[in-house]
């Protein structure tokens, strides 16, 4: 932490020095060093966090700016400057609502928006529309935690950022004065798409365009995003892969022509990927969460040290991790669980990124990405915030194909942890958790149990398996591991066979696809992309 005046403050020091000495020592150092923060804080001492791009060191923007803006002109993606430190003690935090959590996590960051504003953008996304009061609940069985972040309207874990996002994006639209239409470009490898599209129907004074691969999701969210309704909404296939999409995409937002002729017509971009800053800060309240339910259970004791597994593709959650981790909260590993798309697990065995391998499709599409978007904002960080150093890594990803870290960076990667499950190993682990507790995940989630039993099961330190969508967004593959012979059923027959083996509640958001009308039938090719936007705008 930044402290004009003031030598920097080591943010792990301040929670437990060499994280071994026991719960009281811990809440001690951690009263102590509240009370001096809070000395700096009434004197002005404390610096806002602003933000700046990973790829040069050009103008920093306040939160409501970086949010609009989506992504850097340069191409880099928004970091705050510093990452602030978390004051309050875990005995009061215990003590609070997800949506309380969320407003002492994310203010720290958001330090443009008053109190007024952000807590009734926090009121407006966790409400009614999440099916579990408790927002995020955190569910025991077999002996593992699984942290539950498909409660939402869409039944995936981007409802947890994408519920918010629109409020902040308008929030920061009237802070701002901004006259112009925003227009969000949004590539999804699945469930990005339809959290995007169900936060920002119909919301004034925006558009939304989501890209998705043709034939590179499943049936379901394929499904759930071609029947999304709302004037404001266009949905294009694209043949190619999320790869090509989310690589079109940051095109578009860095053609200079393209941007002046919208802007000329009343259109500004931005996005809703977890490119967007405003995606992933929300994301750090549910880690945050997670250790305080534990607390509130007994599991675990203030101070003690967890770990977190994290079914990773983009690499935005398992970043909202390492975020929550730099601020204070006592992470032993962070535990990034790969399928057959290993290039992050590779990634961290050898500190070379090289996305050029085959592209595998899986049973857990959401994770089948090469390109690692949010992997970006770790490098700058690592690369102790160069921007340069970043920028030429970046530049040889996009002319080679690859990059190679130094070993200092390399250093400094030792929170993460990793591992990978193939298809067989998928099938497996849904099928034994089923077996052994009777409780149905889905592929992303079995990814990271996976990872857990095989590399982490037998280590006394409590995990948290982050489980990222309803076994309902996956049927076919969740049934037919469950039992091979429903292969032959189709899709609607089986919601019911799951819902006779899980004992689970069909979602609303499964039941409303059986008679939603397909409203969105437009298939592009990838070239074609830019050509698309401007057709939708006019």
């Amino acid at each position: 932490m930044f402290l004009p005046g003031y030598s920097t403050i080591d943010r792990r020091s301040r929670v437990a020095v060499k994280y071994d000495i026991n719960g009281l020592n811990w809440l001690v150092r951690v009263d102590l060093c509240t009370i001096f923060m809070q000395i700096l804080i009434k004197k002005g001492k404390i610096m806002n966090v602003t933000y700046q791009s990973t790829r040069s060191n050009g103008k920093k923007l306040t939160a409501s700016q970086a949010i609009l803006q989506g992504i850097a002109l340069d191409g880099g993606l928004f970091v705050p400057d510093h990452i602030p430190l978390f004051l309050r003690s875990f005995s009061d935090l215990k003590a609070m609502s997800y949506q309380q959590v969320a407003f002492e996590v994310m203010k720290l960051y958001l330090s443009d928006f008053s109190e007024a504003e952000l807590k009734g953008c926090i009121e407006k996304a966790y409400d009614g529309k999440f099916s579990d009061p408790a927002i995020a609940p955190l569910k025991e069985a077999g002996g593992v935690y699984y942290l539950e972040l498909f409660h939402g309207k869409t039944i995936a874990f981007k409802d947890m950022a994408l519920s918010i996002l629109p409020h902040l994006m308008s929030v920061s639209a009237k802070k701002n004065d901004l006259q112009e239409e925003i227009v969000i470009l949004t590539a999804t490898s699945g469930d990005t798409g339809k959290a995007a599209l169900a936060g920002f129907a119909s919301v004034p004074g925006i558009k939304i365009i989501v890209f998705y691969p043709k034939d590179g999701v499943s049936l379901i969210q394929e499904r759930q995003m071609v029947t999304q309704t709302g004037d404001n909404t266009h949905v294009v296939a694209i043949k190619g892969n999320f790869d090509d999409a989310q690589t079109a995409v940051k095109h578009i937002f860095g053609n200079e022509g393209m941007r002046k002729r919208l802007r000329e017509r009343g259109y500004i971009f931005s996005s809703a990927n977890s490119i967007n800053i405003g995606r992933l800060i929300p994301q750090i309240t549910y880690y945050f969460y997670a250790y305080c339910e534990l607390l509130r259970r007994g599991k675990i004791s203030a101070g003690e040290k967890i770990n977190f597994a994290v079914p990773t593709g983009n690499f935005g959650n398992i970043l909202a991790a390492y975020y929550a981790k730099e601020m204070g909260l006592p992470i032993e590993k962070l535990v990034c669980a790969s399928n057959e798309n290993k290039v992050l697990y590779d990634f961290f065995q050898s500190g070379i990124y090289d996305k050029n391998r085959d592209f595998v499709l899986t049973s857990s599409p959401s994770m089948d990405i090469l390109v690692s978007s949010n992997l970006e904002r770790l490098i700058y960080h690592i690369a102790d915030n160069d921007p340069e150093k970043c920028k030429d890594l970046m530049q040889n990803l996009t002319k080679e194909g690859q990059y190679a870290i130094t070993s200092l960076m390399k250093e400094k990667l030792k929170d993460f942890a990793g591992g990978f499950a193939s298809e067989a190993d998928t099938v497996n682990a849904i099928k034994r958790v089923y077996e052994k507790s009777g409780y149905v995940i889905d592929p992303h989630t079995a990814v990271a149990d996976f990872v857990y039993q095989k590399h982490f099961a037998l280590d006394n330190t409590k995990t948290v398996i982050v489980s990222t969508a309803s076994p309902y967004k996956f049927l076919k593959s969740v049934v037919t591991a469950l039992e091979k012979e429903s292969a032959e059923l189709d899709e609607f027959a089986l919601i019911d066979r799951l819902n006779h083996l899980s004992k689970i509640k069909i979602p609303a958001a499964i039941e409303e696809l059986k008679t939603a009308a397909i409203r969105h039938k437009t298939v592009c090719e990838i070239e074609d992309m830019p050509r698309v936007v401007e057709d939708f705008l006019g």
